[in-house]
C-alpha cells in the first residue's frame, strides 16, 4: 500500500508542525492547512487521502469544513481532532460522519491507529463490515440496560438527562457507566463512544 496521504487543518502553527513531524517520521505525507476556508479552496483536486480536521478553527469550524466535503461530494475520510471538554461536538461530527476522533493530548499511536482505520475507508466497504462486526461484538457483552445508557451517551446526553429518560437515577447511571466500559474493556467515554461508533459504520458509508 502506498504511504497514506494525510491532509491536516489546524490553526496553530506549532500544532502543524508537532503532528507534521509526528506522521512524517511514521512515513506519512503530509500537507498542512492553516484554516478551513484554505482546505476547502483545493479540496476538490487533491488525491486520495484522509483529513486531520481540528473542530475548532479561527475562521469556518471544523464541522462547517466536514458538511461542506460532503455537500460536494468530496469522499476524503475525516478524523475529528478535539481540545478537552469537546467531546459533545465530537459526538456531532461522528453522525455526520467522521470515522474518528482524537482528544488532544494525544499518543502517536493513537494519531496512526486513527489514520490507518480512515486509510480503511478508502479500501472499500468490506472492510468497514469487518470492523463494524468486532465492534458489535464488543458491544454484545452489554446488558440492555448498560446499551441504553451507551446510546444516550452516544446520543450526546448527559449523565442527567440519560437518566431522565430511563427513568433512573443519576448515581445508576455512573455505574452503569462504569460497568460497561470495564466490560468494553476501555479507560475513558471517548474509547466507548468510538466503539459504538465503529459499530455503526456501515450505515454512516450508506
Amino acid at each position: 500500500m502506498a504511504d497514506p496521504k494525510v491532509y491536516l487543518v489546524d490553526d496553530e502553527l506549532a500544532v502543524r508542525r508537532s503532528i507534521s513531524f509526528m506522521l512524517k517520521t511514521a512515513g506519512m505525507e503530509v500537507e498542512g492547512f492553516e484554516s478551513g476556508e484554505a482546505f476547502l479552496k483545493v479540496a476538490g483536486s487533491l488525491d486520495p487521502g484522509c483529513v486531520l480536521l481540528d473542530v475548532r478553527l479561527g475562521g469556518i469550524d471544523g464541522l462547517a469544513v466536514q458538511q461542506l466535503l460532503r455537500d460536494r461530494g468530496i469522499m476524503l475520510p475525516v478524523i475529528i481532532i478535539t481540545g478537552h471538554g469537546d467531546v459533545g461536538l465530537a459526538v456531532r461530527a461522528m453522525k455526520a460522519g467522521a470515522v474518528d476522533f482524537i482528544e488532544k493530548p494525544f499518543e502517536k499511536a493513537t494519531l496512526i491507529g486513527a489514520i490507518a482505520q480512515a486509510q480503511l475507508h478508502n479500501q472499500g466497504i468490506e472492510q468497514l463490515h469487518r470492523l463494524a462486526a468486532v465492534a458489535q461484538a464488543q458491544l454484545n457483552v452489554l446488558t440492555p440496560r448498560e446499551r441504553d445508557v451507551l446510546e444516550g451517551l452516544v446520543n450526546g446526553h448527559s449523565n442527567k438527562v440519560v437518566a431522565y429518560d430511563l427513568g433512573i437515577s443519576p448515581r445508576t447511571v455512573e455505574i452503569h457507566r462504569a460497568n460497561l466500559m470495564a466490560k468494553l474493556g476501555v479507560h475513558s467515554l471517548s474509547d466507548a463512544l468510538r466503539i459504538a461508533f465503529t459499530a455503526r459504520m456501515t450505515d454512516l458509508a450508506g
